[in-house]
């Protein structure tokens, strides 16, 4: 079995599964109910199945980002939230313009697709495309024949936002957890800058470099870059500018 996490990681997330799920779905209504004559232009539908497939495609991005930066996957997965929201509000309009309401969280069919478990994915091995393509495609027949109407749009469409609300849950407590990860361990740069300082405070030592008179941390050889006396080098403290001790060279 191949290491999934260290190649295609993302495709383990429930959040991206259920994105693409959703992404099916999406494809499936506006298959079967918005057509021309509802969509005369097309624009809709277009809108509607592109919001679906930046969920699953940010996702994946964002993932495949996480070893490199913190900043940028949480800045991705808030995007795929977004287009989650988008899409949400595009089914709730459909929903108003037929002059009805989405479900309150009470009503048992909300509750029903809420509590809808989907089956855990298999373990990925080298034929993981294959693998993760049978499993979605299953998964998604079994929700959309339990679940989905094919002739009652307001039906599916309340559905399909139950089903909005759940990927956005999985999305906040996906960037609240690497938001602490951040807090904890720090982003990319933040680590480049550290490893950076470490291998200038080994080197001033190896080299002998005189001690800061504030701290006692190694010094390193510095250019006063502005003023009258630009040009003109000094010692200044490696940990700068938590520090700011200096000696004359």
């Amino acid at each position: 079995m191949i290491n999934i996490h260290s190649v295609n990681g993302y495709m383990t997330l429930l959040s991206w599964q259920l994105g693409n799920i959703l992404q099916l779905a999406t494809q499936g209504f506006c298959r079967r109910f918005v057509d021309y004559k509802v969509d005369p232009c097309g624009r809709l539908r277009d809108q509607m199945e592109m919001a679906a497939r930046t969920v699953p495609a940010n996702i994946a991005e964002g993932s495949s980002r996480h070893q490199t930066s913190y900043e940028t996957e949480m800045r991705l997965l808030d995007v795929a939230r977004a287009s989650v929201s988008e899409l949400e509000g595009d089914y709730l309009n459909w929903i108003m313009k037929r002059n009805t309401t989405m479900w309150r969280t009470s009503d048992p069919q909300y509750v029903e697709v809420r509590n809808y478990q989907f089956k855990a994915a298999p373990a990925l091995t080298q034929d993981y495309l294959a693998e993760i393509s049978e499993y979605l495609q299953a998964e998604y027949y079994r929700f959309a024949t339990s679940l989905l109407s094919k002739d009652n749009s307001i039906r599916s469409a309340c559905v399909i936002i139950v089903l909005c609300e759940r990927v956005k849950q999985l999305l906040t407590a996906q960037i609240n957890k690497r938001l602490g990860d951040f807090k904890e361990e720090g982003g990319f740069t933040e680590n480049m800058t550290q490893e950076r300082l470490a291998s200038i405070k080994e080197k001033a030592s190896a080299e002998g470099a005189p001690l800061c008179p504030k701290c006692g941390a190694p010094m390193r050889q510095r250019t006063i870059k502005k003023g009258i006396h630009q040009g003109e080098t000094f010692w200044g403290c490696t940990d700068y500018p938590k520090c700011d001790g200096t000696r004359r060279m």
